[in-house]
Formats: C-alpha cells, structure tokens, sequence
C-alpha cells in the first residue's frame, strides 16, 4: 500500500509529511521516557524483519492481486507504540529512499497511512482491549487478526481520502473505496494470521518481549536473547531466499487503481514531482528491490542482496537510534542527579 507520488498533490504531500513528522517527535520523545535497554536490540531485528516481510507479496485467491504486511502491529505488541511508529518510519524511509519503494513526495502520507493508525489506533484501542493483560495464544490470535484488519482498513480508506482531497479524478471516490476496502480487509485477514503466529512464537519462547509489562519467573537473558536470534536469522532467510517466491500480481492498490483508471501507474507532471523523482532516483542505488540496468538473470541475486543489504540498514538505524535515545535518557537523568 505504498502510494506513489502521482497520487497526492504537492499540498498533500507537504502537509502529511509535516503531520507525520510532528507524530515522529512526540513518539521520540515518549521514548525517552520509557524505553527499556533491552528493546533497543529488539527494536533493530524487528525493523529487518517487518523489511523482509513487506518484499514478500502473498497472492490473494480468486482476485488476481496481492498483497504484503504493513508490520506496524506487530511492531507496537513487541517494542509499545511510540517505539513502533519510530521502527517503521525508518523502514519506510529507507524504502523510499534507497530502493525507490513509494514515492518520496508520498512519504508522509505512507507512514501515516502505515504506522499511525496500527500503532495508535489499531494497537491500543482494539489489541490492548482484546489481550486486557491476559496473554494467551487465543487472545492474541483473535487480537492481532482484528487490530491488523481495522488498521488497515483505517489505512486504506484514507489513501482513498488523500487522493480524494488530491483531486485525483482518475480515482472516483466511490469506485475507488468499493474496491480498495474489500481487497485490503483480505489482505488484512492474512496479516492479521501471520502477526499472531510471530507474536504467538514470542509467547512462548520469551513473553517479557512482549510489549505490557509481562513477567515470567526464571526466564533468562540468555532466552531472550536466543528469541532475538531466531527473529534476526529469521529475517536474513525471508529477505534473501523467501522473496525470491513473492507473488507476480499488483498489491492492492495498484489492483484498485487498475480496475478503476485502467493502470496502476499515474502521470504527474510538475517541478515538485521532478524533483522527488530526480532525488530517488540518485539515492535508490537497489531500485525496485533490483540492480540497475540489470536484466532477468540478475533478478534473484538483486532480490537477495536487497533484502540482506536492506534488512541490515533498518537494523543498524533503529539500532542507533534506540542506543542514541537511551544514552541521551541516561545523560539528563544523570545530570539531574548531580544538580
């Protein structure tokens, strides 16, 4: 679901870059305030994981599209919801700006549409409620299919809004919602599944990662750590070898988009979207997730390298970001001490 810059004005683009920004800060400076140690690492592998899971396009029966995960709920049931917003803006950022996956001028707009509502909305009001601080396989199950259902449900109605409000006559209002809502809630149902067998995992492998306060007896750092492993080498095979099978058809955006303007791919004209296009198309050095210039015998070999290579980037920054905002906690709270 990551909208091009086609489909947004340059008003709308600027104006969900500013708000998804603001979000970015005040997530920031939530975590300063409660970020444990223990997730930062945690913070990294998922952020290669939910990389991994997205190049990973899962056919849906009977429609001739696709669709991939989001991540962001289960990012905010491991690392809480400021910390999970902050995890998949960087994945998204990254995306956009090194492998040319949804547009740059689009980019608010994408980790709006993709971190805000599973985060903030999804996460606490539905996935909380649901758990109600009893984690059990059954209450995460019915949880995580439910939450990941209405965020993207939320998530994609207001794509349909911003193209809306964009002026984008191609994309009628009505038509458009009929199609992108049915097509998101299938691609939400097997999302939701697949949140809750990872989520399910950690339960049972080390349920103190799991986001709410939940304590074991006995478990060890040395059972933590080996979740953590597991989750990390995890991601390297999904990203390197399983995206090799990821399936041909159009996700369910651009299989809206075809069935209502006849393509899946607008044409904007306009300095701004020159611009953003000029600036990806010097900075995506693996656009498409492929070398450049590189032909159908190359395609694996740029699939994996782009998934090892993307995979380690989204760990190093959520990594450093994690180490540099706990280091700065402790620095202030040192410093009060002393005064």
């Amino acid at each position: 679901m990551h909208m091009a810059d086609a489909l947004i004005t340059p008003a709308v683009g600027g104006v969900m870059m500013a708000v998804s920004a603001g979000a970015i800060g005040y997530s920031v400076k939530k975590v300063k305030e409660e970020l444990d140690d223990k997730k930062v690492p945690l913070m990294g592998v998922m952020g290669a994981f939910v990389f991994a899971g997205q190049m990973i396009n899962f056919t849906i029966p009977a429609t001739g599209s696709s669709g991939h995960i989001g991540g962001g709920l289960l990012l905010a049931a491991l690392l809480g919801p400021y910390a999970a917003f902050l995890v998949i803006s960087a994945v998204l950022v990254i995306q956009a700006l090194f492998f040319a996956d949804g547009g740059l001028l689009a980019l608010g707009c994408n980790i709006f549409n993709l971190g805000f509502f599973a985060c903030f909305i999804a996460y606490p009001f539905i996935y909380k409620q649901i758990i109600n601080k009893s984690f059990t396989p059954k209450r995460i199950t019915i949880g995580a299919i439910i939450a990941v259902i209405a965020g993207l449900q939320l998530g994609a109605f207001s794509v349909v809004l911003q193209t809306l409000i964009s002026g984008i006559t191609e994309l009628p209002f009505a038509s458009f919602a009929l199609l992108m809502q049915p097509i998101h809630l299938a691609i939400g149902l097997i999302e939701g599944i697949a949140t809750a067998a990872v989520l399910c995992f950690v339960l049972k492998s080390s349920p103190t990662l799991l986001d709410g306060n939940v304590t074991v007896e006995g478990e060890s750092t040395n059972m933590r750590k080996k979740t953590v492993t597991i989750l990390l080498i995890a991601a390297l095979i999904i990203g390197g070898f399983v995206s090799w099978f990821a399936s041909g058809y159009p996700d369910g955006l651009e299989w809206s988009m075809e069935r209502v303007a006849g393509t899946a791919e607008l044409e904007a004209e306009g300095s701004t979207y020159h611009a953003a296009a000029g600036i990806q198309e010097n900075t995506a050095f693996l656009p498409d997730y492929g070398f450049k210039d590189g032909g159908e015998s190359s395609a694996l070999a740029g699939t994996s390298v782009s998934g090892m290579i993307g995979g380690g980037i989204t760990l190093s920054v959520a990594c450093l970001a994690g180490f540099i905002i706990t280091r700065f906690r402790k620095k202030v709270k040192c410093n009060e001490c002393q005064s």
